[in-house]
């Protein structure tokens, strides 16, 4: 009978450690920050951001994207870049645009679409990001 409790007890404590170490890898989140150069990169951008945050939901943390270089001269047409400020607010993706390009290429921040926010330094915002444990990928 003791060796029967012994065993039973051995069992019970490995169970619930599995228990608490899974549960602790599921609370594990993951953010992401994606530098890129085309708008047109977005469509793929934000399909990975979904499919990432459809196969593993609970680990599925920050996803964000900083838009830079020539490119934010586009960012004042709304028709192009207003479809994926839509479907980046439905997945939770924030979109950013690089301030230091704006002011390259003389954008008019005031043109921009309202939900589009402008990051000072869009390099910079990525560094500090990956500081922070952001996995990051430049396009």
């Amino acid at each position: 009978m003791r060796t029967f409790i012994i065993s039973s007890l051995i069992l019970l404590l490995s169970i619930t450690n599995l228990t608490a170490q899974e549960k602790s890898n599921i609370s594990i989140k993951q953010d992401y920050i994606v530098l890129t150069r085309k708008i047109p990169q977005l469509k793929p951008i934000l399909i990975t951001a979904k499919e990432l945050r459809d196969e593993a939901p609970p680990a599925f943390g920050h996803y964000e994207v900083v838009i830079c270089g020539k490119t934010v001269k586009d960012l004042e047409d709304h028709t192009k870049i207003q479809p994926f400020l839509d479907q980046a607010k439905q997945l939770g993706v924030e979109i950013f645009a690089c301030g230091f390009s704006l002011e390259k290429f003389k954008v008019n921040q005031n043109k921009l679409p309202e939900d589009l926010q402008v990051v000072k330094n869009g390099i910079l915002y990525n560094f500090k990001k990956q500081k922070e444990g952001y996995l990051s990928i430049e396009l």
